[in-house]
């Protein structure tokens, strides 16, 4: 896997580089401003970008918005967002173009190791991986006729599951419950919400994430 990494803190960059090329992976560029993320991503066309929302010049969003720029450029490019906080606007404008191969991690979560590498193999291979806590944010509703409320309390967690990115097998794994338990309750959190009942891998995880993010 060949990967580009854009970090501004020189620690966590020099990090993320070392523990990659440790797993076997090649990282081809390791910047560290939104520039130089778009001139690596031309030159090297990696398999994967890691990116820092926040980077120079005003260490607000200007990370993400090369991220949707870099998409936009290069089509199906995959994307795993690293983020301090959790910050629900940034993981919907990520979101927006529907095209999978994206994730959005806070930052401790690179912590544990497992936890990132599979994330990163996720994104890279066109699926998706959010955050718990992002999902947790996504699935608080404020509108008095909030669909979400016709799911029952296993369905909300079987979809906030579906929406970190998990397969069945992880879902009931998790939840210890069969793997006929889990399509059922995904037939009918689809029905609930009006989705298609279908389970096309991560294509049902962006349509419930496309429809909690409106």
């Amino acid at each position: 896997m060949r990967i580009v990494i854009a970090e501004d803190d020189a620690l966590l960059r020099e990090g993320l580089t070392h523990l990659l090329r440790a797993e076997g992976m090649e990282v081809t560029s390791a910047v560290d401003n939104p520039d130089d993320l778009l001139a690596a991503l031309a030159a090297d066309l990696p398999d994967i970008a890691v990116v820092d929302v926040r980077m120079p010049p005003t260490f607000r969003d200007e990370g993400l918005r090369a991220a949707v720029q870099a998409r936009k450029q290069w089509p199906g490019l995959a994307v795993l967002v690293l983020s301090a906080h959790v910050e629900e606007s940034y993981a919907t404008e990520l979101l927006a173009d529907g095209a999978g191969a994206v994730g959005y991690l806070l930052k401790e979560r690179v912590g544990k190791v497992a936890d990132f590498l599979d994330a990163l193999e996720r994104v890279a291979a066109g699926g998706t991986a959010m955050d718990p806590e992002v999902v947790g944010q996504l699935l608080v509703r404020r509108r008095s006729d909030d669909p979400l409320q016709r799911l029952t309390p296993r369905e909300r967690e079987v979809l906030g599951l579906m929406a970190e990115g998990h397969s069945n097998a992880t879902i009931g794994s998790t939840l210890v419950i069969s793997d006929g338990a889990v399509h059922k309750h995904i037939g009918n959190i689809f029905t609930k919400l009006g989705l298609p009942t279908t389970d096309a891998g991560h294509r049902r995880v962006l349509a419930v994430l496309a429809y909690l993010k409106a």
